[in-house]
C-alpha cells in the first residue's frame, strides 16, 4: 500500500510532463549560455597601462579648461566698458550716445536709462556711484567730470514744498468721502478705506471722529496720525426704533441679537418706546450701549 501512494504521488499526466521537460531543457539553455556569448564579449583583454594613460589624459584636460561662469559671460557680452574719452557732463538726461564715449557697455547705459524712465534722478555726483552697474573704478576715473547743476531741481523742491502746504492744510470729510477720496489722507490704503466704509455703512454714519477707533487696525498711534486730516458733518441715517424689525437691527455694531430680540419683545408687551429712557427699561441694554447708540435713535 505504501508503494502504491508513492508511485500515484510521482504520477504525472502528460501536460506536466511536457511543461517538465521544458523547464528542463530552459534551465540546460541558461547554463551554458555563458560560454555560448563568451567569444563575443572578451575577445580584446584588458590592457591596464593603456587605461590609466587615458584616465591621464582625460584629467590633464579638465585642468586646462576654464569652468565656465555665467557672470563671466555676462560681463564679457554685456558689462564691456569701452575705450573713453572724459569730458564734463551732467547724469540727468545725459544722450546714450555721451554715455557710450565715457566708455559704458550698452548694459551699463540700459539700466541708467531705466532708472532715470522710473522717475530717477542724480541729485549728487555719489548718486551715480550707487548704480549697480558702474563699478567704484569707473566711478572714480567720472567723478572728476561730473557736475550736476542744482538749479535744475529748485523749482521741484518749491513744488514739493507748496503740495505739502496743500495736504497740511487739506481735510476730509469722513461721512461723506468715498473710497477713493480717503485714500488721499496719508495712511490710508484701498483696504483700509474699504473698512472704513463698511462700518460707517453699518453705523449709519459717524457722529464723532473718535468712533473712528472701532475700526480694525485702528491703534492710538494711527488715529494720531489720521485725526488731523479728518473733519466730521453730522449726517445721520436713523433708526426709527419703534418699527425696526430684527433684520434692520441687526445690522448695527451697537447692538447684538440677545438685545435685538429682546427689545423687540419689549416693544410688543409694553408698546412704543417713548424716549432713551423708556428704551433703557429693556435690562439687557446696559448705559454704555445706550450712550453709544442714542444719536441714531428716532423715537417718533
Amino acid at each position: 500500500m505504501f508503494r502504491r501512494s508513492i508511485q500515484e504521488y510521482f504520477k504525472f499526466s502528460k501536460k506536466e510532463l511536457n511543461g517538465i521537460l521544458v523547464l528542463c531543457l530552459l534551465f540546460l539553455l541558461l547554463l551554458i549560455s555563458p560560454f555560448l556569448y563568451e567569444p563575443h564579449f572578451f575577445t580584446k583583454p584588458i590592457n591596464i597601462d593603456e587605461f590609466k594613460e587615458e584616465a591621464a589624459a582625460f584629467e590633464a584636460s579638465l585642468k586646462r579648461t576654464k569652468p565656465y561662469s555665467y557672470r563671466e559671460i555676462s560681463t564679457a557680452s554685456e558689462f564691456t566698458e569701452q575705450k573713453a574719452v572724459y569730458f564734463d557732463f551732467d547724469p540727468n538726461l545725459l544722450p546714450e550716445s555721451d554715455w557710450r564715449k565715457l566708455g559704458l557697455s550698452e548694459k551699463q547705459i540700459r539700466v541708467i536709462k531705466n532708472y532715470e524712465a522710473k522717475g530717477g534722478r542724480f541729485y549728487r555726483k555719489e548718486d551715480v556711484q550707487k548704480m549697480y552697474v558702474i563699478s567704484k573704478e569707473k566711478y572714480r576715473e567720472l567723478q572728476p567730470y561730473i557736475h550736476i547743476d542744482p538749479s535744475r531741481f529748485e523749482n521741484r523742491k518749491e513744488k514739493s514744498g507748496a503740495q505739502s502746504a496743500v495736504t497740511k492744510l487739506m481735510q476730509i470729510d469722513l461721512n461723506t468721502a468715498d473710497s477713493l477720496i480717503l485714500q488721499q489722507i496719508k495712511g490710508i490704503g484701498p483696504a483700509f478705506a474699504s473698512r472704513i466704509i463698511r462700518y460707517r455703512d453699518r453705523l449709519g454714519g459717524f457722529y464723532a471722529i473718535t468712533q473712528l477707533k472701532e475700526v480694525y487696525g485702528v491703534d492710538s498711534l494711527k488715529y494720531a496720525q489720521l485725526l488731523p486730516q479728518l473733519t466730521l458733518s453730522k449726517k445721520l441715517k436713523l433708526i426709527s426704533i419703534n418699527s425696526a424689525d430684527f433684520e434692520s437691527l441687526k445690522r448695527h455694531p451697537y447692538l447684538n441679537y440677545k438685545q435685538i430680540n429682546a427689545l423687540i419683545q419689549y416693544r410688543k408687551q409694553h408698546g412704543p418706546f417713548n424716549n432713551l429712557q423708556s428704551l433703557g427699561k429693556v435690562g439687557i441694554i446696559s448705559e454704555e450701549n445706550l450712550r453709544k447708540i442714542a444719536p441714531y435713535l428716532n423715537f417718533e
